[in-house]
């Protein structure tokens, strides 16, 4: 008998043990950050026909924080990410009329050289922070008037139709 119940303690003490490390697991792969594979992504440099300001007015970022380009519908302002082959880290905070529409991330590099030898390049990527779709709206509502950005409104619209129209009163 009194084996019986040394043996109901074990199992019920490993019963517990092992629920307390599953839900650590869990809890632990929320924070990870998210990986995409095969990511498209061109460059580009300051020389381009946007100037040396990104979407915001800023200047365009080539050092620790690098600035990227996307369609805001799919990669929202904001988006914090990290390439990981190269360990290299970028913030969506512009966006270009040629990548409405698609999955394209165009990365932002120092001189013309860079980014040539960047060319186009299938990537994985880590998504650290996504960014603000109502940040994304709030910054485009007041440039509708062009196709390539009511696209980009219709895109987030249909993610977040709320936001959408509290954004464009």
């Amino acid at each position: 008998m009194l084996n019986y119940l040394r043996l109901t303690i074990v199992v019920a003490a490993g019963c517990v043990i092992t629920g307390c490390a599953q839900q650590s697991a869990s809890i632990s792969t929320s924070r990870a950050a998210h990986r995409l594979h095969k990511v498209r992504t061109t460059a580009y440099s300051r020389g381009e026909s946007g100037g040396r300001h990104n979407a915001l007015g800023v200047h365009l970022s080539g050092q620790k924080l690098m600035s990227a380009a996307s369609d805001w519908s799919r990669f929202p302002l904001g988006t914090h990410f990290r390439i990981v082959d190269t360990k290299e880290e970028y913030v969506i905070d512009d966006y270009g009329t040629a990548l409405v529409g698609t999955n394209t991330i165009d990365l932002y590099k120092r001189n013309r050289l860079e980014m040539k030898r960047w060319g186009v390049r299938q990537v994985d990527i880590d998504i650290l922070e996504w960014g603000s779709e109502e940040q994304s709206l709030k910054v485009l509502a007041p440039r509708a008037k062009h196709g390539p950005v009511r696209r980009m409104i219709a895109g987030l619209q249909k993610k977040a139709p709320r936001l959408a129209e509290r954004s464009l009163d």
